[in-house]
Parts: C-alpha cells; sequence; structure tokens
C-alpha cells in the first residue's frame, strides 16, 4: 500500500496529541457539537453517520485570510469529488472573540460560497479533540472512521498542498469497502 503524504508540519500539529498520527488507522475523534445552531447548511452530522464516505474535515476561522482563500480550492475539491463518495465538513474554530458571532459567521459562509455542513466549534472541544494547532487545517478521515492524513496550509488548485490532498482523497476513493 502506498504511503500518505503527510506534511512535516503534521507531526508538529499532532505531537501530544490525544490520538495517534494520521496514517495510524486510529479512528478519528467524534464530532463534538450536536446541537441544531451548531451547524450551518445541515443538520447535526456525526462521523458514524458519515462512514462509508471519504471525510474531508477543513479547520478554519472567518477572519484567517489563509482560510477564506482556500475555499475556491475546498469547494471545487467537494464539488469534484462528491459523486465519488468525498464529504467536506467544515469546522469553525474561532481564534478572536468577533469570531464568536453566529449572525456574522453565518454571512461569512454565504460571502465564501460555503455550501457544505459547518460545525460551529465555539469552544474549541473538536480543535482540541483532533490535536489541532493551525488555520487552516485539513484531515482526511477514510469510510471506516480512521484518521489516515493531515495537512495545514492556505491551498490553491495546483500548488503542492491541493495536489498532495487530492492524491490522498483519490487513494482513499479508490480503497476498497471492508
Amino acid at each position: 500500500m502506498k504511503a500518505f503524504p503527510v506534511f512535516v508540519a503534521a507531526a508538529a500539529l499532532l505531537a501530544g496529541a490525544a490520538h495517534a498520527a494520521p496514517g495510524s488507522g486510529d479512528k478519528a475523534p467524534e464530532f463534538t457539537h450536536h446541537g441544531e445552531r451548531d451547524w450551518l447548511n445541515s443538520p447535526p452530522l456525526t462521523l458514524a453517520g458519515l462512514r462509508g464516505s471519504v471525510v474531508l474535515v477543513d479547520f478554519w476561522a472567518f477572519e484567517c485570510w489563509n482560510c477564506y482563500r482556500s475555499f475556491p480550492w475546498l469547494n471545487a475539491v467537494g464539488d469534484k469529488y462528491r459523486q465519488r463518495g468525498l464529504r467536506v465538513v467544515s469546522v469553525h474554530t474561532p481564534e478572536l472573540p468577533a469570531e464568536h458571532d453566529r449572525d456574522e459567521l453565518v454571512r461569512k459562509a454565504k460571502q465564501y460560497g460555503l455550501t457544505n455542513p459547518v460545525m460551529l466549534d465555539d469552544d474549541s472541544s473538536y480543535w482540541n479533540a483532533m490535536g489541532n494547532s493551525y488555520w487552516p487545517a485539513f484531515y482526511l478521515i477514510d469510510r471506516h472512521g480512521a484518521l489516515r492524513a493531515a495537512f495545514v496550509g492556505e491551498t490553491h488548485a495546483g500548488d503542492d498542498n491541493a495536489r498532495a490532498i487530492e492524491a490522498a482523497v483519490e487513494q482513499l476513493l479508490a480503497e476498497p469497502p471492508r
């Protein structure tokens, strides 16, 4: 089996985390928010409910320019692979106090063209469960709920990060169900 590309920064990202590094096959932590108001563009989701799909989790904050500059690529990837079983789930974890404003988050999500589910992680509980340290950060979870890869940084169509993430998505989508 071909190894997944995992950026060196991902090792630092996951150092000391409560779970194993991506690629270990360990189960990804379940989403930490379950209330209707904790989600945009979707009823509350669970990783258990997404079994059978490859999940790309995107951590962002609406004032993070590296995050919103990555959205054209993220939206295109979601569209490109949706029919093959990719689900993009964004996790909005505020960095600044103003980013806790739900109405402003709703406005920003519309402005950025985000139509995928967005979990509001105002208490950073999912951020902490994943051992995350960066905006934006992208995690890939396989069809069986295992954390398989992590990537960090602003991402644009055709750049090294995009190519690595898309290659990992392709590989996960090609894996046969167990």
